[in-house]
């Protein structure tokens, strides 16, 4: 799962597999490790309303879980909305088109040429 911050947004892009463990289990985490002891952890999962939460060591995102079921089933590429002053983007982590760098876990891209 990637994770990017941008002044007051927050995206998370997930893998299929990371998909398929969304879907199996209602939560996704990774953990980042700065030194020994120095961690920060992040995890998306289901629930009944979207929400973005830090507690000093770990960023929690909640979404609906009738919106993830959607998203999930669809081809539809991402779930936003806003938690407080938090906007949240959770989306489909499609192939880079332009870098050449081959991720079979990533969604094939919808802006890729049929070759």
């Amino acid at each position: 799962m990637k994770l990017r911050l941008h002044g007051d947004s927050l995206r998370l892009r997930l893998s299929q597999g990371e998909m398929a463990q969304l879907a199996d289990t209602g939560r996704v985490e990774e953990t980042l490790t700065f030194a020994p002891g120095q961690t920060l952890s992040y995890s998306l999962e289901t629930g009944p309303a979207l929400a973005a939460a830090f507690d000093g060591q770990r960023i929690s995102i909640m979404v609906p879980a009738a919106a993830a079921e959607h998203w999930m089933e669809s081809n539809e590429a991402g779930i936003e909305g806003a938690s407080g002053p938090v906007k949240v983007l959770v989306e489909k982590d499609f192939r880079c088109l332009h870098s050449g760098e081959e991720d079979a876990n990533a969604f094939p891209n919808p802006m890729a040429e049929d070759s």
